[in-house]
């Protein structure tokens, strides 16, 4: 794939940086946004603490000032109080996203010591079941103990809870139940679907139904709890009739490290063709932001095809995500096909319309759950059919 290698007039610093520091992880959720060959990149290919200083030294100078430690789960590394030491030092806010397990009373004593200032937690649902399912663990308890444990640490608290078909019904409920814990925030983010949701789109994709009646639980709970919990609701692009901009923009804001050293202007970015991502370990953070092919592709408008190009709504939702033009079009540069102005509609109404039908079919496909030997199978079969 040709691409556009100068960067625009003006391009601003990164200001979030997201830290993957691995992929491992204990659960197994069916919406994770880790790459589908996650299982080939090995742990002894992750970054190790002094690489991971040195890129949290650069991206501060650069003008980094929001830092979330992600993965995978980012409790595996044992070196999570450190690196979160040095961030405070350097003086970013820093989150810790991750799904609770590991994080004992001591390692919150720890983190707390180190300067951590928020925590966000994930769920799969509010109720036992749906949530072990669909991680395909038995979490549910420890989580609510994990949860208990962070206020009692004084963390402030983002509660996050990823929506589709299966939990969109419990939304009431797990409004409640974030309520119950005393989560400041409570993201509802709908999955949006790259990796392993896309993967398992057929059997996560709710019917548009199911999105409205969510969105006026939500409107009905905001107008009754007021400033209690703040809720957010991200509506799945596949029921809009614009896209969103991608990350706020494709190398704008956001600056991503994968476990590995490569520099991502996404998450889901590793999966687009053509493009050769630059590693931390042999390019500076200044040299990837400001002058790398892969991060100046899609910045601007001169990359724009008909009809983004001459589209006026251009400069608002920047031809929407690359991602998903690329998986549902085959062509990373084509208009995001959520956009009614795209000749590629049709199909997502497609998908959609087919999704309401397998709702309420009596026998779905098998979910494909995200561990290490579907990780393999999935690599396999992807490099027989490059080689084709």
């Amino acid at each position: 794939m040709s691409g556009i290698s100068m960067p625009p007039a003006t391009v601003s610093p990164p200001l979030w940086l997201l830290a993957e520091l691995t992929y491992r992880c204990p659960l197994h959720c069916v919406f994770c946004y880790n790459p589908l060959d996650y299982a080939e990149h090995r742990r002894e290919l992750e970054l190790d603490t002094d690489e991971w200083i040195d890129v949290l030294k650069q991206a501060r100078a650069l003008g980094a000032a929001q830092l979330g430690f992600s993965g995978g789960e980012p409790l595996v590394r044992d070196d999570l109080e450190t690196l979160v030491g040095e961030a405070r030092t350097l003086g970013f806010y820093t989150n810790l996203i991750t799904s609770g397990v590991g994080l004992s009373d001591e390692r919150l004593d720890r983190l707390k010591a180190a300067g951590l200032d928020h925590i966000q937690l994930s769920f799969q649902d509010s109720t036992q079941a749906l949530n072990d399912f669909l991680s395909s663990t038995r979490t549910f308890e420890l989580k609510k103990r994990t949860a208990a444990s962070i206020k009692q640490h004084g963390f402030p608290m983002v509660m996050n809870c990823v929506l589709h078909r299966y939990n969109l019904p419990h939304v009431a409920k797990i409004i409640d139940m974030a309520l119950a814990m005393g989560a400041e925030y409570l993201e509802l983010a709908n999955t949006q679907y790259y990796g392993w949701a896309h993967a398992n789109r057929a059997q996560l994709l709710p019917t548009r139904e199911q999105v409205a009646v969510a969105q006026a639980v939500v409107e009905r709970y905001r107008d009754t709890i007021g400033d209690a919990c703040k809720i957010f609701f991200v509506v799945p692009d596949y029921f809009e009739r614009r896209p969103k901009r991608c990350m706020n923009g494709w190398g704008a804001v956001f600056l991503g490290i994968a476990p590995d050293g490569a520099a991502l202007p996404c998450h889901a970015a590793r999966g687009l063709p053509g493009l050769t991502f630059p590693s931390v370990k042999t390019s500076t953070l200044r040299e990837i932001w400001y002058d790398s092919a892969a991060f100046n592709r899609f910045r601007g408008f001169d990359w724009m095809k008909e009809p983004c190009r001459s589209c006026d709504e251009k400069a608002r939702d920047l031809g929407g995500c690359r991602c998903q033009a690329y998986l549902l079009t085959g062509d990373p540069a084509d208009a995001d096909p959520v956009c009614d102005k795209s000749p590629r509609h049709g199909e997502v109404v497609d998908v959609v319309r087919l999704a309401a039908v397998a709702a309420g079919a009596v026998h779905e496909q098998p979910i494909l759950f995200r561990n290490d030997a579907n990780s393999q199978t999935l690599a396999t079969s992807h490099a027989k059919a490059t080689q084709k």
